[in-house]
């Protein structure tokens, strides 16, 4: 297929303009960009679904395209119908979760179950080139494993939109970033990606820079009276004026994500729950017999397969489920924010600004835009509807709208469905340095890597325990067929209170040793350089000098994370 010149715009500004982009068979492009970039009404129109304002578009003849839109529409009749009878779309839908809905009709399924639904479908229909929308919202950890490796051994072509930035890095070749109305093509997965727009950025800065030293030049020429400018030819003098009033491009986002709110002290005790069980009638056990104390300051991930409970966990903790069994007391100090899955508490009618002041605060106050700005929410924004939002904005206002509340425990479920990249890592960025209560539910590796340090599960029977070996550890118990039962050690049911803040302040340490081992390398790095590129023997001299430091410094800190991880390991 190939795109020529292509370009989308609206009312105020273009998606993409003069897009030209060729894929091959078996050409594997993941396409990235911040929310509203345009990334999902590029894949729109590759699939045929909309045609762009300008441009053309050159599709194989016999080319059978199949595309997974981000909110699909199943139309009518059951899950089974919709699929087909085929053995590999119920397969398809057993390693997606989702084999219990085959009888289901599909106008009673949730977003989530529809989006595994159509995955199941789009995966499993003949096709030269496949095009996925967020493929893995609403997936387990297993079931995103699985993605990958079907991915690995599609022999057509894929074009793919995620956040998941462990399937780019791995089910990709090249790259294609949608930025302020241009395409820019990477080679590589994420991480190369990566590399190639901070070598862009640091060549724009450079640009910037040297445009500005020759305005300043060419400013004090023409400020050299005008019986030395009627000597110059007009044409320098158009040319000056011209570079002076040239403006560096609009940053994408007028700053980083600076997300910093106030919060409330906790105390010791958290949440302590004494044979929490929790049951849907006969026979439908979710929670069962579950002990445990969460102290201040502590970093839990929750993981299960998908209809497990996962999500029922944190709305017993939030209090919006009354326990069948057991009793469940939280700290008297305790602030909750709730990171819904769907962005349930967000009313389609209200409009931005209302949402942020919440109901006991007067709208578009200058505390509150501040904060709206903090969050990318400028221009028309605040005044605009949450129904108007896309998908990826609506889920930045919720997250906004918690830490409005400036709570001290922290409750997300799903919390990278939907969010751009750049939002996500700003995300993890502040949880870095966050220092209250964090539970969370979600299917992203590289999220729950980055922000959390103790990982439970939910097994089956609603049994809960902590997983040995983390992440990594239930995952590998679910692909080699077996129970999550073996993986899990029963949560504890005490435990002192003076060591919950000690563990959580060794959490902090570890975090800040990690940030000064990155930066430390970095260092080492850019020395290594710089020691490459000279021949001076002076400065030779001082770079050594300076590496060494640089490498006493990076070696004290690994000994001192790895002293640290032994003492919060050997006390859990």
């Amino acid at each position: 297929m190939d795109l020529q010149r292509v370009t989308v715009k609206e009312p105020d500004r273009f998606l993409f303009k003069d897009l030209s982009l060729t894929i091959s068979s078996g050409e594997r492009l993941g396409v990235v960009g911040i929310n509203g970039a345009g990334k999902s009404t590029l894949l729109r129109v590759i699939a045929g679904r909309l045609d762009p304002d300008e441009g053309t578009l050159h599709r194989a003849r016999a080319g059978r395209v199949e595309f997974l839109e981000q909110r699909p529409n199943l139309g009518e009749g059951t899950v089974a119908h919709y699929v087909g009878d085929g053995w590999e779309s119920v397969a398809a839908l057993d390693r997606l979760g989702a084999s219990e809905l085959l009888s289901r009709p599909v106008s009673g399924l949730s977003g989530g179950q529809a989006k595994r639904v159509a995955l199941a479908r789009t995966l499993t229909r003949p096709s030269e080139l496949l095009i996925l929308d967020e493929p893995t919202n609403h997936l387990d950890l297993a079931g995103v494993a699985w993605l990958e490796r079907w991915l690995e051994t599609y022999p057509g072509a894929l074009v793919i939109v995620s956040h998941d930035r462990h399937l780019l890095d791995r089910v990709t070749t090249r790259m294609l970033e949608l930025d302020r109305g241009s395409g820019y093509v990477h080679e590589g997965g994420y991480a190369a990606y990566l590399e190639r727009r901070a070598e862009r950025e640091e060549q724009a800065a450079s640009a910037e820079s040297t445009r500005q030293n020759l305005a300043r030049a060419e400013l004090a020429w023409l400020r050299r009276g005008a019986k030395a400018r009627s000597r110059k030819p007009q044409a320098r003098i158009n040319a000056a004026r011209r570079l002076i009033d040239v403006r560096a491009p609009e940053p994408v986002r007028q700053a980083e994500l600076g997300i910093s709110v106030a919060m409330p002290r906790l105390g010791d005790t958290v949440f302590e729950l004494s044979n929490i069980g929790l049951a849907y009638g006969e026979g439908s056990t979710v929670i069962s017999g579950l002990d445990l104390l969460i102290g201040p300051g502590e970093r839990i991930g929750v993981l299960g397969m998908n209809g497990t409970g996962k999500s029922t966990l944190l709305h017993l903790l939030a209090r919006r489920l009354v326990p069948t069994t057991g009793a469940l007391r939280t700290g008297h100090t305790v602030v909750i924010g709730y990171y819904d899955q769907h962005g349930e508490e967000l009313d389609l009618d209200a409009r931005v600004q209302e949402v942020v002041a919440g109901p006991h605060r007067t709208p578009g106050s200058v505390e509150d835009l501040a904060l709206m700005k903090r969050f990318w929410f400028t221009g028309n924004l605040p005044l605009s509807k949450v129904s108007e939002l896309s998908g990826g904005e609506r889920r930045r206002l919720q997250l906004l709208a918690v830490l409005a509340t400036q709570p001290n425990v922290l409750l997300l479920d799903e919390p990278t469905n939907d969010l751009d990249l750049d939002t996500l890592r700003a995300l993890e960025d502040f949880l870095d340095d966050w220092p209250g209560t964090l539970i969370a539910v979600s299917h992203d590796r590289a999220f729950l890597e980055r922000t959390v340090e103790t990982v439970f599960a939910i097994g089956s029977g609603g049994q809960v325990g902590k997983v040995v070996g983390g992440v990594q550890g239930w995952l590998a118990s679910q692909m080699s067929g077996s129970s999550a039962a073996p993986s899990l050690k029963p949560a504890p049911k005490s435990r002192s209170t003076s060591a919950r803040p000690a563990n959580a302040a060794v959490g902090r340490q570890l975090r800040e040793l990690e940030k000064s081992m990155v930066r430390l390398t970095q260092r080492r790095e850019s020395i290594h350089e710089a020691l490459v590129a000279t021949n001076d023997h002076v400065a030779m001299t001082q770079l050594g000098n300076e590496l060494s430091e640089v490498q006493s410094q990076l070696a004290h800190a690994e000994e001192s994370w790895l002293t640290l991880a032994e003492q919060l390991e050997s006390s859990d």
